[in-house]
């Protein structure tokens, strides 16, 4: 069966303002405003596709000129749109963000996409999605319905599960599905909010430690899990070998960090997806994550370009 990955996630529009200078929340600031196409399920899918895997990207969008505008714009990237299913309102989300000028993201508010067109399409088809696909990319806080369907279905068709968080919520109430996943990230927040530990402000070899006890573990870790720790690097467990690695950041010129989280999540998959070994994804990660936070928009939109001219990027 030829390569088919699945992202079920969700489909944004994100409102993005660039303070020029130094942001005050209580007062005025000058910058630049942008809409740009986001979604973390959306964001990964147009990543793997400019990486050149197939991808099918399962979400819900507004029958709406904006809505029509991201089916179109994932069809020239060679995306299967036929299951995105559009709604009269709600069908996808808004997020708000504050970048500073240090690129970095200070203040954002979401409003999430109403789900119950979602749902039922994975009630209703599913199966036959899952059966399509040789590998499945899952938002996993979509709500709990949704993710236990998915989940199961994958199960039962012995289908590989990626998992990117989202807000959390989910996770934290079903602890017991990571274990079933093939590869989990998420950054050191989110790692600290499940072993309930405050990871910031300590060094990286307590963070090791720390995540070697509590985190990557047989009762919590997925086969492959990676916890980020934005311009430290990111920390990788290989459950397999039971090996624990490090992978340093590449330094960059920051510009907007919003869609780094997505462009890491992207990049390791793709290369565990092509066989790499946990190591060598942890670097397709940062690296792509690193050219994605040079840029202003959530995409690095000359990834392609990128990847072909990099002499240690093996995905190609």
């Amino acid at each position: 069966m030829d390569l088919n990955v699945c992202v079920v996630g969700t489909v944004f529009i994100d409102c993005k303002g660039f303070s020029f200078n130094r942001y005050y929340p209580d007062g005025r600031n000058l910058g630049d405003i942008s809409f740009v196409h986001g979604g973390v399920g959306r964001n990964v899918a147009d990543n793997l596709a400019r990486l050149e895997l197939p991808v099918t990207l399962v979400s819900s969008v507004d029958k709406t000129a904006m809505g029509k505008e991201v089916i179109d714009n994932l069809k020239q990237k060679q995306i299967d749109t036929s299951y995105i299913m559009e709604a009269a309102n709600d069908g996808m989300g808004m997020w708000l963000a504050i970048i500073d000028n240090n690129g970095d993201l200070v203040g954002s508010i979401s409003k999430m996409p109403d789900l119950k067109l979602l749902e039922k399409l994975i009630d209703e088809q599913g199966r036959m999605i899952i059966d399509q696909s040789t590998h499945v990319v899952l938002e996993l806080d979509l709500n709990e319905q949704l993710t236990r369907n998915v989940l199961n279905l994958c199960k039962e068709a012995g289908k590989p599960i990626y998992g990117i968080p989202g807000n959390l919520d989910i996770v934290k109430r079903n602890l017991d599905l990571l274990p079933e996943l093939e590869c989990f990230i998420c950054n050191d927040f989110e790692a600290g909010q499940i072993i309930n530990c405050d990871l910031g402000g300590i060094d990286l070899e307590e963070i090791k430690d720390l995540l070697v006890k509590n985190f990557f573990t047989e009762k919590l870790s997925a086969k492959y899990t990676v916890v980020t720790l934005g311009s430290r690097g990111s920390i990788y467990h290989d459950s397999n070998s039971n090996i624990t690695g490090y992978q340093e950041a590449i330094p960059t010129d920051v510009i907007d960090t919003s869609g780094a989280g997505d462009a890491f999540f992207s990049g390791t998959v793709a290369a565990l997806i092509r066989n790499l070994t946990m190591q060598e994804s942890a670097y397709h990660g940062s690296k792509i994550a690193s050219w994605t936070i040079s840029c202003s928009e959530s995409i690095c939109y000359d990834l392609k370009n990128k990847a072909y001219g990099e002499d240690k990027f093996l995905l190609l």
